[in-house]
């Protein structure tokens, strides 16, 4: 499975390339946005080592990587990201906007974007993502984009899901 361009109401999600790493570098740099996840902000060259990777892709061939990167149309800059996994019929989901960015609903646009997306390719019959059970905000944008929460547990993270046949 490849990326391709994603359009919403205020933004493209544009595949992830590796000339991207620069600008994220600052997109990502705040210390608050691994409250939940861990770990720190990245160099612009350990970002440019890790978008390398992605890039490339899986190293496994039943598993898709698919990355892109928001770019707010009405200030043409990019703003976060949001991810994908796919494994068998299952995507797992992920996403980021910058701290300057937040509160204004564009991780939800993202999102929806994602999931409307996903929810056209025949493979996917289930979307997924994992959140912290303290980060209202992310649970926020589970919903939005159509998640609910399950009993399930993985990492000390809710898993939440959304089957996209019937």
């Amino acid at each position: 499975m490849d990326t391709e361009l994603i359009s919403t109401a205020r933004m493209d999600l544009v595949p992830l390339s590796v000339t991207h790493a620069e600008e994220m570098a600052t997109v990502l740099s705040s210390p608050a946005l691994h409250t939940f996840t861990g770990g720190a902000p990245l160099t612009p060259a350990a970002l440019r080592t890790r978008y390398e990777r992605l890039v490339a892709g899986s190293p496994d061939p039943a598993v898709s990587w698919l990355n892109w990167v928001l770019r707010l149309r009405t200030d043409d800059r990019l703003t976060g990201t949001v991810q994908a996994t796919v494994t068998g019929s299952e995507a797992e989901i992920a996403w980021v906007v910058g701290a300057p960015w937040q509160g204004r609903g564009l991780a939800s646009e993202a999102a929806r974007g994602l999931v409307s997306w996903l929810t056209t390719r025949p493979a996917v019959r289930t979307v997924v993502a994992h959140i912290h059970p303290d980060h209202r905000a992310s649970a926020a944008v589970a919903t939005a984009a159509g998640l609910t929460p399950t009993d399930e547990w993985q990492d000390d993270e809710i898993r939440w899901q959304r089957a996209t046949c019937p």
